[in-house]
């Protein structure tokens, strides 16, 4: 798991529950968050502390410009899921816990 304290690890779970997604493209699993260019600060955050994460972008489309980080596959399930299991607690956001529980089952994600 990446050193991240765990004000850190809060700080991306938040994110992820406001803004991510948890899914994947049939093959391999994905936690996907999206957001304005206008937080770029936050991008770059990820990047330097998650670099098992890729950001992409920025993005125009269809007037929307934007910034998006991926983590997949070995990294999602050795890295991050980890800490997920950890801090995405469903006394915090049950609906967002749901989303995760299912993208760890449809992909086989133990934990």
């Amino acid at each position: 798991m990446p050193e991240l304290t765990d004000f850190e690890w809060g700080f991306l779970v938040g994110l992820l529950v406001g803004e991510g997604h948890f899914g994947g493209d049939g093959r391999q699993p994905q936690v996907t968050l999206r957001m304005h260019v206008r937080h770029e600060k936050i991008f770059r955050w990820l990047e330097s502390r998650l670099p098992c994460g890729k950001l992409y972008g920025p993005y125009d489309h269809s007037g929307r410009r934007y910034f998006q980080w991926m983590v997949r596959g070995r990294a999602l399930r050795e890295e991050l899921v980890p800490a997920l299991d950890r801090f995405l607690r469903p006394e915090l956001d049950e609906h967002v816990h749901a989303r995760y529980a299912a993208m760890k089952e449809r992909y086989g994600i133990g934990g």
